[in-house]
């Protein structure tokens, strides 16, 4: 059997990042080409020019505005060395089933707290990336759950479980293109009409018969919808092939990764899994291509780290 070249591509090995990343001037002159390709801009003003001061700063030859690398970042007031930072974005980039804080912090040499901040700080950029982004063609949509079991009420409603939508874009072969995954506070028609927003017009929307769904029923969507009833029929029919297999892979990778999970915190969750998945055909590039987004991702303090991400 043929193997699969997007499975089987070499990514990028830890020696070939430590050689391009290794050291913090690497890492400055990296972030710099990412936040400034053509060169200084003024955060104040806009201008142009401007000179680097002997304590790292960058100042403004028009309004004398002074200004550090990583300020109005995500890497903004940062204490950490950029080697951390960047190491850190590999190993939440370059792993498939993604990375707890308390291994982050293992691995990075970090206090538990220190590794928590950083990983949301990340996973923030992840997920702001995500949102805007359309799908279109055949789309597989079903509902799901994240969540353990706990004593209580079961099934839908559960305190305890936090409901999402996933999504995957297949192509004219049916094979998985994008995925996306959001958080919802429930199965509604309201929910699902902001979801419908990420798909484009024209569309053919594969679903099961969730009322919900409804929502597509009408232009400028074609709605494919397949009364599955529940059990093992329901996960069987290959209309929804991609969309249960990528629900598994979601719910495997995130339940092997973390002990527990906070419902506020789910729509990062699940924005790392959808980052990475619609990125995997180029593991080299994915640490340039997060360090764009990530120069351009406003400050998150920690006060705002640690509050519910909106998701309705």
């Amino acid at each position: 059997m043929a193997r699969n070249p997007i499975q089987f591509q070499p990514g990028l090995s830890l020696p070939a990042f430590l050689e391009q990343y290794g050291t913090q001037a690497q890492c400055q002159a990296d972030l710099f080409q990412h936040r400034w390709p053509r060169g200084f801009v003024c955060p104040d003003c806009g201008n142009t020019t401007g000179c680097q001061l002997s304590r790292g700063l960058y100042q403004c030859h028009r309004c004398h505005h002074q200004t550090s690398l990583t300020a109005g970042t995500i890497f903004h007031a940062t204490h950490l060395p950029l080697t951390t930072w960047f190491l850190a974005i590999y190993l939440l980039t370059q792993r498939k089933n993604g990375l707890s804080a308390l291994q982050l912090s293992r691995e990075l040499g970090v206090s538990y707290n220190t590794a928590w901040k950083l990983k949301h700080k990340i996973l923030q950029v992840m997920y702001e990336r995500n949102q805007g982004e359309m799908l279109t063609g055949r789309i597989e949509m079903d509902d799901a759950y994240l969540g353990g079991e706990r004593p209580g009420k079961r099934g839908r409603g559960a305190a305890h479980k936090f409901p999402f939508v996933a999504a995957v874009q297949t192509d004219d072969d049916g094979h998985p293109q994008r995925l996306q995954l959001r958080r919802v506070t429930g199965f509604s028609v309201s929910e699902l009409t902001r979801i419908a927003a990420s798909v484009a017009a024209g569309s053919q929307v594969v679903s099961d018969g969730l009322a919900c769904f409804q929502v597509f029923d009408e232009a400028p969507y074609h709605h494919e919808r397949h009364i599955t009833g529940g059990g093992r029929a329901s996960v069987e029919n290959p209309a929804f092939n991609w969309v249960n297999t990528l629900l598994g892979n979601v719910k495997n990778a995130i339940t092997g990764t973390y002990h527990a999970i906070s419902g506020k915190h789910t729509p990062r969750c699940l924005a790392e899994f959808e980052y990475r998945f619609n990125r995997r055909y180029d593991l080299k590039a994915m640490i340039p291509r997060f360090l764009t987004v990530a120069a351009r991702t406003p400050p998150m303090p920690y006060r705002f780290l640690k509050m519910a991400e909106p998701y309705a």
